[in-house]
C-alpha cells in the first residue's frame, strides 16, 4: 500500500508537471482545478470519507457475526442504496453546475471566458463521483477480504488517464478548434471509469460482485436495510470531522479565485508538493501508529502507548523540520527545477514560491497532527480532535482577514501554516494535561541534535539557493536538475552525518 501511494503522488506530480508546462497558471487552468475541485469535494466528503468510515466496519462487524451469506446481502443493500443516490447526485450536479461554480470560485467571474469553462468542464466532470463512490464501496469491501494490492493502486489509473489526455488528445482538441484544456476533464472521466472497471474481477472472483436492484420494492428495502440505517447514522459524526478541512479547502479557494487570475494555480501547483512530505511522513506514521496505540488503549498498557506517542513525534521531528526548513529556504529551486518549463513563466515559478514557503511554515504541524490525532482515535475520542478543529478553521479565516491583504494567495497558504501550527500544539497539550502522554527521557538531547543538524542543513540549502541562477538555467534543464540532485545529496550526508557525529544512531531509534 505504501508503494502503490508513493506511485500515486510520483503520478500526480507527473500530472501537475505536464498541466503546468502545457497550460501554465492562467484564467484557464484556474477554472480546470476549479471544476475538479467540486466532484474531489463531494468525493472526500462522502465517497472516500464519510461513507468509507461508515461503512468498513458495519461490513466486518457483519461478516464476523453473521457470516458471509448474510454480509452478501448488506453488500447488495448498501450498493443499491449507495448507486441510486450518486445517480440522482450526479443529475442534479451537472443541473446545477453554474450555481455550484459561484458558491466556490464567485471570483471567476472576473474573466467570462474562464467561468464559463469553468462551468462546463464541470458538467463534464461531476459524474466522476459516481464513479468515486463505488470505487469507495468496493475498496471497502476488497480490504475487507484483505485484498489491499487492487484499491491501494487504482488512484494511479487517474493520473496515468490525465497524463495521456494532456499529452494526446489536447493537440488533437487545438486541431480542432477546440480549448486544448477540455482535453483534461475526458481524462478524470476516463480516470474514473477505469478505476471502477479494475475493481469488477477483484470483486468477482470473491463472489462479492453487488447487485445492483431496478425494482422499487427492491429499492425501498434496501434503503431500509438496518445495515444501511446504521451506515446513515455513523455518517453523521464522521461528515463533521471529514467536512472541517473541505470548508478550509472551499473558502480558500473562494478567496483565491477573486485575487490575481492564476491564483488557484498557484496554491495548486504547491499544494502537490507539500503532499509527498505530508503523505508520506505523516499518512503512514498515522497508519503505522494508529492499531498500535489501539491495542495499548484496549490492553491498559499506558506505558507502551506513551513510548509509541513518544516515538512518533521524534520521527515527526527528525524527518519533518529538516523538510520543513527546506521549504522555506529552497521553494524556487525545486518549483523551478519541477515546474519551469513551457508555459509556466518566471512569474509562475515566483508566485508558487511564495505559496510553498507559506505552506512549509505550517509542515511539521501538518505532519504532527497524523500522530496526535490518532492518539485520541485510540481512546475513541472523535469529539477533542473534531471540535479543536473546528476552532482552527475559524483561526484560520481570522489569519487569511490579516494576511491576504497584504500576501495575496501566499497569505491564504500561510493561513494553512499557522492553524496546522495551533492544532498541533492544542492536540499535544490535551494530550500531556490528560497523562496519556508522558515524554521520554531524552528528549532535550535528541531535539538539540536534531535542531543543529537542520540548521547546518538551512544554512547549505540557502547557500545554494542564493549562489545558483535556477531561473535562468530555464534552457539548461539538465544542468538544473544535476544541481538539484547534488545540493540534495550532499544536504542528506550532512544532516543524516551530523546526526551521527552528535551520537544519534538511527538504526537503533527507528527500531523502538
Amino acid at each position: 500500500m505504501s508503494i502503490f501511494t508513493l506511485a500515486s503522488r510520483v503520478t500526480g506530480l507527473v500530472r501537475e508537471l505536464l498541466i503546468a508546462s502545457m497550460f501554465g497558471a492562467s484564467a484557464l487552468t484556474d477554472a480546470f482545478n476549479v471544476a475538479f475541485r467540486i466532484p474531489n469535494l463531494f468525493r472526500r466528503l462522502f465517497a472516500e470519507g464519510a461513507f468509507s468510515q461508515a461503512f468498513v466496519p458495519v461490513l466486518a462487524a457483519s461478516r464476523a457475526q453473521h457470516g458471509e451469506e448474510a454480509t452478501k446481502e448488506v453488500i447488495d443493500s448498501v450498493a443499491t442504496a449507495l448507486a441510486w443516490s450518486v445517480l440522482v447526485l450526479s443529475v442534479l450536479g451537472v443541473l446545477v453546475s453554474p450555481w455550484l461554480v459561484w458558491a466556490l470560485a464567485s471570483g471567476l467571474q472576473q474573466d467570462a471566458r474562464g467561468y464559463g469553462a469553468a462551468v462546463n468542464m464541470t458538467r463534464w466532470m461531476f459524474p466522476y463521483i459516481a464513479f468515486m463512490s463505488m470505487v469507495a464501496l468496493s475498496a471497502g469491501i476488497l480490504n475487507t477480504w484483505k485484498r489491499f494490492a487492487v484499491p491501494a493502486a487504482t488512484p494511479v489509473l487517474l493520473n496515468v488517464c490525465v497524463i495521456a489526455a494532456a499529452w494526446l488528445l489536447a493537440p488533437w482538441f487545438s486541431r480542432q478548434g477546440v480549448e486544448a484544456i477540455y482535453a483534461l476533464p475526458v481524462g478524470v472521466m476516463l480516470g474514473g471509469v477505469l478505476q471502477l472497471a479494475v475493481q469488477i474481477p477483484a470483486l468477482a472472483r470473491l463472489g462479492l460482485l453487488p447487485r445492483i436492484r431496478v425494482r422499487p420494492s427492491a429499492v425501498k428495502n434496501a434503503w431500509t436495510n438496518p445495515a444501511t440505517l446504521n451506515i446513515l447514522r455513523l455518517m453523521g459524526p464522521a461528515l463533521l470531522g471529514v467536512g472541517v478541512a473541505q470548508i478550509s479547502l472551499l473558502i480558500n479557494t473562494q478567496i483565491a479565485s477573486h485575487l490575481a487570475p492564476g491564483s488557484v494555480s498557484w496554491l495548486t501547483y504547491a499544494d502537490r508538493l507539500m503532499e509527498f512530505p505530508t503523505a508520506i511522513l505523516g499518512v503512514a506514521l498515522g497508519a503505522v501508529l494508529m492499531p498500535q496505540l489501539a491495542a495499548a488503549k484496549a490492553t491498559g498498557d499506558s506505558e507502551r502507548y506513551a513510548a509509541m506517542l513518544d516515538w512518533g513525534l521524534r520521527l515527526v521531528l527528525l524527518l519533518a523540520l529538516p523538510c520543513a526548513a527546506a521549504l522555506l529556504v529552497f521553494s524556487q529551486p525545486l518549483v523551478s527545477v519541477l515546474y519551469h518549463y513551457g508555459a509556466f513563466t518566471d512569474r509562475d515559478v515566483q508566485q508558487t514560491t511564495l505559496a510553498l514557503t507559506g505552506y512549509g511554515v505550517g509542515l511539521l504541524g501538518l505532519v504532527a497532527i497524523k500522530v496526535l490525532a490518532p492518539g485520541y482515535y485510540a481512546s475513541q475520542d472523535i469529539r477533542t480532535p473534531v471540535r479543536i478543529a473546528v476552532v482552527v478553521l475559524v483561526l484560520t479565516q481570522l489569519f487569511n482577514l490579516l494576511l491576504v491583504p497584504y500576501l495575496a494567495h501566499a497569505g491564504l497558504a500561510l493561513s494553512i501554516g499557522l492553524g496546522a501550527l495551533v492544532n498541533a500544539l492544542w492536540l499535544l497539550v490535551g494530550l500531556l494535561r490528560r497523562g496519556t502522554y508522558k515524554p521520554q527521557p531524552g528528549w532535550w538531547r535528541f531535539a538539540l541534535q536534531v535542531m543543529l543538524a537542520t540548521g547546518l542543513l538551512t544554512a547549505l540549502l540557502g547557500f545554494a539557493a542564493n549562489h545558483l541562477p535556477w531561473v535562468a538555467m530555464r534552457q539548461e534543464a539538465w544542468l538544473r536538475i544535476g544541481w538539484m540532485l547534488g545540493v540534495l545529496l550532499c544536504s542528506a550526508v550532512l544532516y543524516f552525518g551530523v546526526l551521527w557525529a552528535t551520537g544519534l544512531r538511527l538504526q537503533a531509534f527507528l527500531k523502538r
